[in-house]
């Protein structure tokens, strides 16, 4: 059995036993459904060869910020994840070097240390490596490989005594020490104590009687087959096994051509394995109010469009104005408090850095 056809049985295993219990909430009264809920935690968990300190968060956060580590000189990861904000960059497709314009819609990276695995078909296994993929694609940052990356960093001498505070003396400035300060700061980029987060830890007075009907609504159509645990993400899983779904499971939907969904195969693209045609990384559903454009290529500009797509895509189910309009309700309460957020102060140029 494949790696890909592994996960996917797994992910189907766990959902089976974790839908039935849910199935069972759509009946039961506020009180009875706060219980089995997560609330998200509040310090995001990070790897035992990368834990997270200030120092790290500190370098991670300039380098986040720094446009000098792509070919232009004028994009950096904060260029499409915008953390004054909704952590993404609301393009339907993100602009990189040279006007160049990405396949894909950008992730939040609000709440990405609780996703399993990285990017829309999980190539990526954990924040680390993710932080390694934008500045050598030439779409993106446009790097020529991860060592002309490092290289520039490298002659910004400015760096060094952060590299030297995250990781201690002697040759730190590499390119794996940089991917573990931006994936310690991105760590930091988390939302907890939403609305619904008061509620599942017990606050029945957090939700509204909508948002409570919608959250309901939520588990009784078959959303939480997908949307569960505390991101709305997928069950808890090891960091790189990823959790995976066809999407859409109904490719007759009237939907799927109207938003073009089938011409990107998804995780197939990763895996060259035709059982992964457009199946792809389970998003969480948190902070969507800040996150428009949604889907993987951007088409869908707002929330309840993007309910009845998938009630429709992937449970075969038309649900009413009322039940979109409970069910948007309570998404809305999956939208945090953001960390607070300031341009970080960037070592100077020596010269000119940029060719």
């Amino acid at each position: 059995m494949s790696h890909s056809k592994r996960n996917h049985t797994i992910s189907r295993s766990r959902l089976s036993i974790t839908v039935c219990c849910l199935a069972a909430l759509a009946t039961a009264t506020p009180a009875m459904a706060a219980g089995p809920w997560q609330a998200l935690p509040d310090v995001a968990p990070a790897p035992s060869d990368n834990p997270t300190t200030p120092a790290k968060v500190e370098l991670g956060k300039m380098l986040y910020f720094d446009t000098r580590m792509s070919s232009s000189g004028n994009i950096s990861c904060f260029s499409c994840h915008n953390v004054m904000e909704g952590g993404d960059d609301h393009r339907p497709t993100s602009i990189g070097v040279h006007g160049h314009v990405g396949g894909r819609n950008a992730p939040t990276v609000w709440n990405a240390a609780f996703l399993p695995s990285q990017f829309w078909d999980g190539r990526a296994a954990t924040l680390e490596d993710q932080a390694k993929g934008p500045p050598a694609n030439p779409i993106e940052m446009g790097m020529a490989n991860l060592d002309a990356v490092i290289d520039r960093v490298k002659h910004i001498p400015g760096y060094k005594p952060y590299f030297e505070e995250a990781f201690g003396a002697g040759d730190v400035v590499t390119m794996d020490n940089a991917a573990k300060a931006i994936a310690a700061y991105e760590r930091t980029l988390i939302t907890p104590n939403s609305a619904y987060d008061r509620y599942a830890k017990g606050d029945l007075k957090a939700l509204t009687d909508q948002e409570a009907r919608g959250l309901a609504t939520f588990a009784e159509v078959g959303c939480t087959s997908c949307h569960q645990g505390p991101n709305f993400s997928g069950p808890e899983m090891a960091p790189g096994t990823g959790f995976f779904m066809k999407f859409p499971t109904f490719p007759d939907s009237p939907y799927v051509a109207k938003n073009d969904f089938l011409s990107d195969t998804g995780r197939a693209t990763v895996t060259g394995n035709d059982a992964d045609k457009n199946v792809w990384r389970v998003p969480g559903l948190r902070n969507l109010v800040y996150t428009a454009p949604y889907f993987h290529n951007g088409q869908v500009h707002t929330i309840d469009e993007a309910v009845r797509i998938m009630a429709s895509t992937q449970l075969n189910k038309e649900l009413t104005d009322a039940q979109v309009a409970d069910v948007v309700a309570f998404l809305e309460t999956l939208t945090g408090p953001f960390p607070a957020q300031e341009m970080p102060r960037l070592p100077p140029t020596p010269g000119n850095l940029i060719d």
